[in-house]
């Protein structure tokens, strides 16, 4: 069975998916259903559904949330506007439409759709602990080029520990905000003696503070500050290894008797790391090959860096994360073209069946 791709791109859109999933969840279940698969549902909230056997496993991937507000669809001939339009349930159209459209019979194709990709991505992660892929495609606004890189997002805390006093006598105290000038400054160098160096096709890491928060009282020494950072990385560095480094270098630019620790702001949760795929990689010659796109890497950070892992991974699909006017996915503006979701369902289409044909 096929699906008609822009009927379940306006439902889904129509869908809101800001705040709960479980409408859209149930939209994607009964489609599948309705398509004589049987999909499953785990405790996270990820649905996977699975054409096929054994090997080579080809896993399709997106995600069904959205940032908010909710943004009413809303056509204008092949141009759909509305929230969700291009990030991500453009993607999701076509992977679904390649999903029961592509030859399957050598291998496996597994369609596998995450809750909260742009939450906290438990989602994602989980599902690439659990799925022994081969190749992984995961849907976001590509402009129909192949992506087969992309940075990793960390964010994290800096911690500066002094000690507390009056204002009145700023020499009795150790002062945490001043001392978080020194540290903030310390974060430009810390590439240089630590960092990997410039990506080939990602370039340079970039270490950004981004928020700085300290002091009680107008009139009290501070005795603690914490500044918040954002870390975009480049291959090879891992997240564990990253936050140890830094609070290494990071230390040494500390006043005596003061101190200071660094962790993730988020501490139980995934981070994506920095990711990059062979450009030779079979996967990425045949989706090359059928959509007539670039190869590049990707401009922000998504779950394909967890499937990366293990897996050859390639991020793609309809509709962009900006234009020559400014932002679109996640922008109030976002929209998607109906035939570029008709392009990438195809060139998906053909490009797994040239695997598992």
């Amino acid at each position: 069975m096929t699906i008609d791709i822009h009927d379940f791109h306006r439902a889904a859109v129509e869908t809101p998916s800001h705040e709960d999933v479980t409408a859209m969840r149930e939209l994607l279940v009964e489609t599948l259903e309705s398509g004589g698969i049987e999909p499953s549902v785990d405790d996270i909230g990820n649905v996977t559904a699975t054409r096929g056997s054994g090997s080579p496993h080809i896993v399709l991937n997106t995600h069904i949330d959205t940032v908010p507000p909710h943004i009413a669809y809303e056509r204008d001939g092949d141009i759909v506007r509305g929230r969700g339009a291009c990030d991500a349930k453009g993607p999701l159209a076509a992977l679904l439409a390649a999903f029961f459209d592509a030859a399957v019979s050598n291998g496996r194709l597994t369609l596998a759709i995450s809750p909260n990709e742009e939450t906290t991505q438990t989602g994602g992660a989980h599902l690439a602990e659990v799925l022994d892929a081969d190749g992984v495609i995961v849907g976001e606004p590509t402009g129909l080029d192949v992506c087969t890189a992309a940075r990793g997002q960390f964010e994290g805390n800096i911690t500066i520990r002094g000690e507390s006093a009056h204002a009145a006598d700023p020499a009795s105290g150790k002062n945490a905000i001043r001392a978080a000038t020194v540290v903030v400054q310390g974060m430009e160098t810390y590439d240089d003696e630590y960092g990997p160096g410039e990506h080939d096709s990602l370039g340079w890491p970039t270490l950004t503070p981004t928020l700085i928060e300290g002091g009680e009282a107008t009139n009290q020494v501070p005795g603690e500050c914490t500044v918040t950072f954002d870390r975009r990385s480049v291959p090879p560095e891992s997240v564990d290894t990253f936050i140890a480094q830094v609070e290494e270098h990071l230390y040494q630019f500390m006043p005596r008797g003061m101190d200071l620790s660094v962790a993730l702001a988020r501490p139980d949760m995934p981070y994506p790391e920095a990711f990059a795929t062979d450009e030779d990689d079979p996967l990425v010659d045949e989706l090359q090959q059928a959509s007539g796109g670039d190869v590049r890497p990707f401009g922000a950070a998504t779950e394909a860096s967890y499937f990366a892992k293990s897996a050859p991974t390639v991020v793609f699909g309809p509709g962009v994360l900006a234009d020559e006017d400014g932002p679109v996915a996640h922008a109030d503006r976002e929209y998607v073209n109906r035939r570029d979701v008709e392009t990438a369902a195809r060139a998906v289409t053909d490009a797994v069946s040239e695997i598992l044909g």
